[in-house]
């Protein structure tokens, strides 16, 4: 659902809908535990490196005693007890995570870092033994220094990875935002109640004013209206809605005030099954294999098999264990991938970062490893394709005595109070335009037509084409079917019942729309559309850019059916 959203975000208080429980995205390296957060991850690294310090500069690398190190009497045993702590906490991750990968028989990246970092510390352990204890003759080597680097690296190179993933958008949370936290509930003498949303149960009566969110799904009992249900249908035009009309829980009511019985709400209302949806679409794994955990699963297999084989040839050779031991912990170390552990992520936080500088949001980084195979693009159109907003498209005069600018400023002045959709569009354009409007009074809403009020001691009406039909008053038949064909809401101004002008509101095409598709097509990739919207609005956009393959007048579900198809 990409619709743009216009209306106030308030925080969604309904217990059923606690979505901070939910699990987003399949941030997965590997199998690393996904209940490490990234403020856990930034925790971790911080906390490794002032561990890390004290051992880089007291401990030699592979042996050598590089020029800032130095040592004291003592040190060695400040150097094992840091990296005894600093592997069991900086390394439980990546030892969490190699055990999910061999229960699933699947060893790959979290494997590989765990051998690499479990043999240099358990081997730096029977190293400061043999040294220290032992006082064997022949120094053993030890791999401290190793050790914490390793982990340091590996830590930096999933914060990394984890927070240039987290940027993306969460689509869970603006659903969440589209109810208000309370409703007002009728009780049987007629009176009304503000409570909170989560009090609201099935059966109850609620009212729901003109131009307010509607909090639940459920059935008109009383009064008619139109209703906005483009942030959840995707339909740009509004939708009349008279008595035993649905409405849909998240949708905004238009100019009248409505009874309604609650049907649905909470994890029974659409809003919330849309958004169980989103989430499960979420959390489903990608069956592409990451990259990364291919290479490090031929690699683990790899360094296994010629560590066990350097281990058994300097045996033969020198006939002396801890030669051949040493060999063996340094091949696993070296083929533990430094390089792999920073290169993934690093690449992933540069193409996230420069994706979402033109608009493109990514969650999961294996989308940007198939990116190369696609050959279609599904998208919706209203937020997508256009602005998500009603501007007005087009305003005529029929009458001798009104100019174009006269109906505009006319409807502004009966319009210049309400919160109503298309009525920003008209007063946005007066705005632009600079004009005025005159004083009216008396201003009041007609359910399920429009606006009447009193203008210079005339009766003026904003009405629909239903209006007209139903009166009996005649219009340019020609000129509404051409453009309401064009995707836009006409309403029509009456003065003293007779018919003097209309304005026309549509969602306008973004300006980079026609360009995005073209270069689709340029690359052999077939757009198509999706769109919750009208068959005429659709097809009168599509056109306009190229797109061929056109579905309209779906619901969310039916979308994610055709992602599926």
């Amino acid at each position: 659902m990409s619709d743009k959203h216009q209306q106030d975000h308030h925080k969604m208080e309904h217990e059923a809908m606690d979505h901070s429980k939910m699990e987003h995205g399949s941030m997965d390296h590997g199998s690393m535990d996904h209940s490490m957060h990234m403020g856990n991850l930034k925790q971790k690294f911080f906390i490794s490196l002032i561990l890390a310090i004290p051992i880089i500069l007291l401990s030699p690398m592979m042996g050598v005693t590089l020029p800032f190190q130095f040592s004291f009497n003592g040190s060695d045993w400040v150097v094992l007890i840091l990296a005894s702590i600093l592997f069991f906490y900086g390394g439980m991750p990546f030892l969490q995570g190699a055990k999910m990968e061999l229960q699933g028989k699947n060893p790959a990246m979290m494997t590989l870092i765990s051998l690499g970092i479990s043999v240099s510390y358990f081997y730096s352990v029977y190293a400061f033994i043999a040294n220290n204890l032992l006082h064997t003759q022949n120094h053993v080597m030890d791999f401290f220094w190793e050790l914490a680097t390793l982990i340091l690296i590996m830590l930096l190179g999933h914060w990394i990875e984890m927070n240039a993933v987290s940027n993306a958008s969460n689509a869970l949370q603006k659903m969440a935002e589209l109810l208000p936290g309370t409703a007002n509930v009728l009780d049987e003498e007629g009176n009304t109640t503000e409570v909170a949303l989560k009090e609201v149960h099935i059966g109850d009566k609620i009212v729901v004013k003109a131009g307010g969110k509607i909090p639940t799904d459920g059935i008109i009992i009383n009064g008619q209206t139109t209703v906005n249900e483009s942030m959840v249908t995707g339909e740009a035009k509004d939708v009349s809605k008279k008595e035993q009309d649905k409405v849909i829980g998240g949708s905004i009511n238009g100019s009248g005030t409505i009874s309604v019985d609650v049907t649905g709400t909470g994890e029974s209302g659409y809003l919330s099954q849309v958004m169980a949806l989103v989430s499960s679409a979420q959390q489903e794994k990608s069956k592409v294999e990451s990259l990364s955990d291919k290479v490090a699963k031929l690699l683990f297999y790899v360094a296994l098999a010629v560590g066990i084989l350097a281990f058994i040839i300097w045996l033969v050779v020198t006939k002396d264990m801890n030669i051949a031991l040493e060999r063996m912990v340094t091949v696993f170390i070296i083929a533990c991938p430094h390089a792999l552990g920073l290169a993934i992520p690093l690449a992933t936080a540069r193409s996230t970062s420069l994706g979402a500088q033109n608009g493109l949001l990514v969650k999961n980084r294996q989308a940007l490893e198939v990116a190369k195979k696609v050959d279609v693009v599904m998208m919706d159109k209203t937020g997508t394709l256009t602005e998500g907003n009603f501007a007005v498209s087009a305003f005529k005069s029929f009458s001798t005595d009104y100019t174009e600018n006269d109906v505009l400023e006319y409807m502004g002045a009966l319009e210049k109070d309400s919160s109503h959709p298309l009525s920003v569009g008209v007063l946005k354009k007066l705005e632009v335009l600079n004009l005025t409007t005159p004083a009216a009074t008396d201003t009041s809403t007609i359910p399920g037509v429009g606006i009447e009020g009193t203008i210079e001691h005339q009766t003026v009406k904003i009405v629909s084409v239903a209006y007209l039909t139903k009166k009996g008053i005649s219009y340019d038949q020609q000129l509404f079917s051409e453009l309401s064909t064009k995707g836009n809401s006409v309403s029509f101004l009456l003065v003293n019942d007779k018919n003097i002008g209309l304005v026309a509101q549509g969602d306008q095409i973004k300006p980079e729309a026609k360009t995005m598709i073209q270069a689709l097509k340029d690359q052999n990739i077939k757009p198509v559309m999706l769109t919750g919207d009208n068959q005429q609005a659709a097809a009168a956009v599509a056109q306009q850019l190229g797109i061929d393959d056109v579905h309209a007048e779906l619901l969310p579900e039916d979308k994610e059916k055709l992602v599926k198809e």
